[in-house]
């Protein structure tokens, strides 16, 4: 078992496990760590707690301490540095006529190195430009191409729901996202209503996919013969998530509703379709 704290580097970005050591750690303090990029400046979001073996990167990398009134200024020194450094960035992107879009920078606590964010449709040939940028700024510089889920959990916004983006957020991660998730859900195929503002899947179609695939399980296909209390039926309707079933009479012609439990308390075995 290791002792650890889970520490975050973006609002809403990735937990990282780091060792505390003797150091006095409570949730939402601030740290200062080692990490494979510099010295870095986060928020402890999870308290001390032993995991297990793997659920760790080891060699476990530790708490150099916990941040101060003196590095906070230099955060917000470095997030004013980074506003400059982007329009100095934008500028030598028009210069050099790059099919990029620069979409964030950012310092390193250390200032040893500024990453810059961009977007593009496909490779571009930035050599010059970090020339000109390493030139200017003097220290190291990485450019790092992100896809569109990435720029808008960067930027944030307003999703159709009209709330604040996930991604910007609260999720850490970008679970898979598939159009059969929106077919099993019921949803509009339609591009424009089931698309967030990267262009990309709604994530939040995620959500609800495992207790529809649960009920999908439970419940029997539309046009699926079944007993029911009153005779024979064909479902020609379902609400998945009420479990609740809109059965056609084969006898009667009429639609009667059923749930799920009804149709099970009464053991009325499901018949096979013609």
């Amino acid at each position: 078992m290791y002792d650890v704290v889970g520490v975050r580097f973006k609002k809403a970005g990735k937990i990282y496990y780091f060792d505390p050591g003797d150091l006095p750690i409570q949730k939402d303090d601030f740290v200062i760590v080692e990490t494979v990029r510099g010295v870095e400046y986060g928020r402890a979001v999870i308290a001390r707690k032993q995991v297990e073996e793997h659920d760790v990167v080891l060699p476990l990398k530790k708490v150099v301490r916990i941040a101060d009134h003196k590095d906070r200024m230099i955060v917000e020194e470095n997030k004013h540095a980074a506003k400059e450094a982007y329009d100095v960035c934008n500028e030598k992107v028009i210069e050099h006529q790059l099919d990029m879009k620069l979409v964030d920078v950012e310092y390193t606590f250390d200032r040893n190195k500024i990453i810059f964010y961009f977007t593009a449709d496909g490779r571009v040939d930035f050599r010059e430009l970090v020339k000109d940028l390493a030139a200017i700024f003097r220290t190291r510089i990485e450019l790092r191409q992100i896809g569109v889920r990435d720029e808008a959990k960067m930027l944030g916004g307003i999703g159709p729901c009209g709330r604040m983006l996930c991604c910007s957020t609260f999720l850490g991660d970008f679970d898979p996202v598939s159009i059969k998730m929106a077919k099993d859900q019921n949803l509009s195929l339609n591009p424009t209503k089931i698309s967030g503002l990267c262009g990309r899947l709604m994530c939040c179609l995620k959500y609800e996919n495992d207790e529809y695939e649960t009920a999908k399980e439970q419940l029997p296909d539309l046009g699926e013969r079944i007993g029911t209390p009153h005779g024979v039926g064909k479902v020609v309707g379902l609400n998945i998530l009420e479990r609740v079933l809109q059965v056609e009479l084969l006898d009667q012609e009429r639609v009667l509703e059923y749930t799920l439990d009804e149709i099970k308390e009464g053991a009325f075995s499901i018949q096979s379709t013609d």
